[in-house]
């Protein structure tokens, strides 16, 4: 499906710009729709988890991938299951979504595997998601718009890094065949 570890990373990085961008133009949508976003969000977020962790050598520790990304279906699940809870309760739901991925991904920064460029990303994505997490369980009264507001700008984030990413493995792939 994806001919290369920089088009996965390029294609996570785009789902997330359009996510934040849509959050972030939009924040006034209903809660149903910031439901569906999300469990959209997560849904596809676990298909390219699992596609890099099976179909490009040397994407990280495959068992990582693949634990996030049953936590990204496992946040979709209860989003679509109950779209009839508050927006207190989504919060919490995305907030302990964030925090789960940022431990994650800090958990990724330790592979053995993976470069020096890689771990350092991997270690600012999950640093941005355990603020992103922290900020949403400290404050879940702050409603569904400043939820929208947040989670956009954490798509925004979230697709940069994925960017600077697909740029260093790129670089790195360049330097290895030049050598």
């Amino acid at each position: 499906m994806f001919k290369s570890e920089r088009s996965l990373l390029v294609t996570q990085g785009v789902l997330a710009l359009i996510v934040g961008v849509i959050a972030i133009g939009w924040p006034g949508i209903t809660l149903g729709a910031i439901v569906l976003l999300f469990a959209v969000f997560a849904i596809v977020d676990a298909v390219l988890r699992v596609a890099r962790a099976t179909s490009v050598d040397g994407a990280g520790a495959v068992a990582g991938q693949l634990l996030l990304a049953l936590v990204d279906v496992a946040a979709a699940v209860v989003a679509i299951v109950w779209p009839g809870l508050t927006a207190l309760a989504l919060t919490v739901v995305v907030g302990i979504w964030a925090l789960v991925i940022g431990a994650g991904e800090l958990v990724m920064t330790f592979a053995p595997s993976e470069g020096g460029w890689e771990r350092a990303l991997y270690g600012l994505a999950g640093l941005i998601s355990i603020a992103f997490g922290v900020v949403l369980l400290a404050r879940p009264d702050i409603g569904m718009v400043s939820v929208a507001e947040l989670f956009g700008f954490y798509s925004v984030l979230w697709a940069i890094s994925s960017f600077i990413l697909a740029a260093s493995v790129d670089s790195e792939d360049a330097v290895v065949t030049a050598l």
